[in-house]
């Protein structure tokens, strides 16, 4: 296999000007982290730690096996919205007494641990992730339940949460509910359809209706530890499987869960040689282009991040805005896909959907760096057939089998992002580097469509085109296109699982490919109609 050259000059004012606004990107992804990992502030964290609580944080560490990582998920969540960043839960894929879960912890310093619409398009994600990855599940429980001013957002919706965790243990997906405080109302079916329950004594509080609650509904005096406590629910009712004396002991108990249920991959492991890059991950500040309208070499990406730098790449003569081939991340065989030079032709199409067949035939999962500003308009493309060719490619990736994992490494525009496995096309995981973009097309061309759209429109009218207003419009639509293509503003509603710094690509993407690695790898072996 060859192993791919840089021609990466360090010194060099593009390179130096590149790692300048993608240190100054990083810097501010770091602080919103930081906001995160606050949760509801200094005065809450402290009135939790004064009742004897851990934090939400707290418990993922020590139920994670020693010095184990964590890929957390959807990080900034709600991000730019009247909510608390972060929505109020911690998600994310830990190794919990050597297997690999998806774990979901309410964050009661922030409003309680209340659901909010975006905790619960978190959630839900999170649970997804855990279904198509056959990742055991363990809840780590503390919640109000739902933000009842916004439960016209949640009350609809929010019953999948319920449905997905049946659904999983359908599949013989293990669910464990470690139940630290309150799971209240709708929250009690949490632990109730988990297929394994822990609950802390003095601190868990599992009922359908508080003590207030039932006083008005039936005139009854009863308190939290009647009502649900964890001495009645293991002895009385037998909603609690295991009686955790604190949250250690019950931290204790779900790694024993855990390290019983005689879990086993199904997808195999590792086959290739593991060794580092032959260039430092480092420069990926300098190789990622600082200003998102200039397009940079994808190899030079996929260098810093395979074993070895090692890629045979496929047809490298044909279709070259599109670079394709083989290679290996800690020891996963996979197929990258990487736009080069933004636009997708008819070549690059036909190319991909050959690539994409490829992987299926030897069962390869797939990797896409995208970085696209969509198919090629214009009268010579329509006429030779962009859109059927395009067609192919997005049929491609829609009935492609083996797992997908996409990060948009510069651009995300137009349909390209469908041909490009985005968030609608199913990925395993899908991550944006902190400076990309996403949108239907980029900020300035977009607010040039409308403003030509404007001038079509009055001359059919025959009114007088108002020059001064379309520009005061043009330059209003490209703040608003700019805001809501920021990697921010899209991580916020989940539109991806998490805004990453490039340098901690090719560890996202191992654990990733280890995560989807736990259910079968298998590529589809037969296709829809392609319009030749």
């Amino acid at each position: 296999m060859s192993v791919l050259k840089t021609a990466i000059d360090v010194a060099a004012a593009e390179y130096l000007e590149n790692r300048r606004v993608q240190e100054a990107a990083v810097a501010a992804l770091n602080t919103e982290l930081a906001t995160v990992v606050a949760g509801g502030g200094p005065r809450y964290v402290q009135r939790h730690h004064d009742r004897g609580r851990l934090l939400a944080r707290e418990r993922i560490e020590l139920l994670l096996d020693r010095d184990a990582p964590f890929l957390e998920l959807s990080a900034l969540a709600a991000w730019g919205t009247e909510f608390t960043v972060g929505a109020a839960i911690v998600t994310g894929v830990g190794v919990v007494s050597g297997v690999e879960c998806m774990i979901i912890a309410h964050d009661p310093t922030v409003r309680g641990g209340t659901m909010n619409p975006y905790t619960l398009r978190k959630n839900l994600r999170a649970l997804e992730i855990a279904r198509i990855n056959r990742l055991p599940v363990l809840y780590l429980v503390e919640s109000g339940g739902a933000d009842l001013p916004t439960q016209s957002e949640l009350f609809v919706h929010a019953g999948k949460i319920f449905h997905d965790l049946t659904e999983l243990s359908s599949m013989a997906i293990p669910t464990i509910a470690l139940v630290f405080g309150n799971a209240t109302a709708g929250g009690a079916y949490v632990p109730g359809m988990c297929d394994y329950s822990v609950l802390v004594d003095q601190g868990a509080k599992v009922f359908l209706g508080g003590p207030p609650l039932v006083k008005m509904a039936t005139g009854e005096d009863a308190d939290d530890e009647q009502l649900g406590g964890a001495d009645m629910h293991t002895r009385v009712s037998g909603v609690g499987d295991y009686f955790a004396v604190d949250e250690h002991d019950c931290i204790r108990i779900g790694r024993d869960i855990v390290a019983h249920i005689n879990w086993r991959k199904l997808g195999g492991g590792p086959t290739r040689a593991a060794d580092e890059p032959l260039y430092d991950a480092d420069e990926l500040l300098g190789v990622a282009s600082g200003d998102q309208r200039v397009p940079f070499d994808p190899r030079e990406v996929i260098a810093r991040v395979v074993d070895g730098s090692r890629f045979s790449e496929y047809k490298p003569r044909y279709g070259t805005s599109l670079v394709t081939g083989w290679a290996s991340i800690h020891g996963y065989p996979v197929g990258i896909l990487a736009n080069a030079r933004g636009v997708l032709f008819s070549e690059e199409a036909k190319k991909a959907s050959e690539f994409i067949q490829l992987a299926n035939q030897s069962d390869t999962p797939l990797i896409f760096l995208q970085n696209t500003t969509g198919y090629m308009v214009g009268t010579e493309y329509e006429q030779g057939g962009i859109i059927k060719d395009g067609s192919k490619m997005i049929n491609s990736v829609t009935n492609s089998r083996v797992p997908h994992i996409t990060i948009n490494i510069g651009g995300s525009f137009g349909a390209g992002n469908y041909g490009m496995s985005g968030r609608a096309y199913d990925p395993r995981f899908m991550f944006t580097w902190v400076n990309a973009k996403l949108a239907v097309m980029g900020a300035a061309q977009l607010a040039g469509v409308m403003s030509i759209v404007g001038k079509a429109s009055a001359q059919a009218s025959g009114r007088e085109f108002d020059v001064e207003a379309d520009a005061v419009r043009t330059a209003a639509i490209e703040e608003q296109i700019e805001k809501e293509s920021h990697s921010f503003f899209v991580s916020g509603r989940i539109y991806d699982d998490g805004v990453i710094d490039p340098r901690d690509t090719r560890s996202v993407l191992a654990m990733a490919l280890s995560a989807a690695h736990s259910n079968v790898i298998a590529g589809q072996r037969g296709y829809g109609v392609f319009r030749m």
